[in-house]
């Protein structure tokens, strides 16, 4: 399987893969620096491993709470609308992330310590988590850029989707603006080419912030748009909502396979496979039927 392919397919483990190696290079770097200052001086009682102990303990920690900030940065995008508004819900963002990163850490440090016969001790709410909140919230800056950077990129890799204003397209007199008839084909934007990705050969959409991801044969198509407006508008050729963030294209499902708990699993044409909610169990029994 070729890298280009991989991204392509997992694009999330690949992202978690590439910070994993940079956290452990930057922590290694840095406890190395750490160690060599403490070398110079020309007292020092701190042992060889407690550098690299702070450090991992750091990265290890940016590590585990690194999904939760980007689920907050999709869920919360930027926008050029109230920055008041959005700068304070970032403020307060940083804040939590530093807590939550200072309290692994002291976690992950305390029993290392008491295995070495020491103690550590952090000091909350003095200069201690001033110096800690200062990096947090530089670190909290600099991982919203890159997961910007990264999306954009993955986008142009992947190739970004968007509706065509064709002229058997056009909406129908008798249809509300917010309800336009569905598009045959979307323009897909892959770094300096175009093509069409035919509506048909999308086997399913699922919410990814302010983007709808076309899934199709195995490739991952971000449309800018709300999954509502998406299914309202490619209702009437066979996609159904089946859980709160994804919605099927009929047309492919083979089986459906129920759980006790009444939630469900659709399997595709793709071998893909998908959760059914049981929120939308029956209507989506009766629209998989009537088609």
């Amino acid at each position: 399987m070729t890298l280009d392919s991989q991204l392509r397919q997992h694009p999330v483990a690949c992202a978690y893969a590439v910070l994993s190696l940079f956290l452990l290079i930057n922590a290694t770097v840095n406890a190395s620096s750490v160690w060599t200052d403490l070398q110079r001086a020309a007292v020092t009682d701190t042992a060889r491993w407690e550098p690299f102990l702070w450090e991992y303990s750091s990265a290890l920690s940016t590590l585990l709470w690194c999904p939760l900030l980007f689920w907050w940065f999709t869920r919360y995008p930027l926008r050029l609308a109230q920055f008041g508004r959005q700068l304070l819900s970032h403020l307060a963002a940083s804040l939590m992330y530093a807590l939550l990163h200072i309290i692994t850490m002291i976690v992950l440090r305390q029993p290392i310590y008491h295995l070495a016969g020491g103690h550590y001790g952090f000091e909350p709410l003095t200069a201690d988590f001033v110096y800690e909140y200062r990096k947090d919230a530089w670190a909290y800056v600099f991982f919203m850029c890159c997961f910007y950077i990264a999306r954009f990129i993955h986008s142009r890799l992947t190739g970004e989707a968007h509706t065509l204003d064709q002229a058997e397209n056009t909406i129908p007199a008798n249809l509300t603006e917010d309800r336009q008839a569905a598009p045959n084909f979307y323009l897909v934007k892959k770094l300096d080419k175009e093509f069409l990705l035919a509506t048909t050969d999308i086997e399913w959409l699922e919410a990814n912030g302010n983007y709808v991801n076309l899934h199709s044969q195995g490739r991952i198509y971000p449309l800018r748009a709300t999954l509502s407006a998406t299914i309202l508008q490619l209702a009437p050729i066979g996609f159904c909502r089946i859980h709160r963030s994804v919605a099927v294209n009929v047309n492919k499902v083979v089986s459906v396979q129920y759980q006790s708990s009444g939630d469900g699993e659709v399997h595709l044409q793709s071998a893909a496979k998908i959760s059914l909610s049981r929120r939308y169990k029956e209507d989506f029994k009766r629209y998989w039927q009537a088609g």
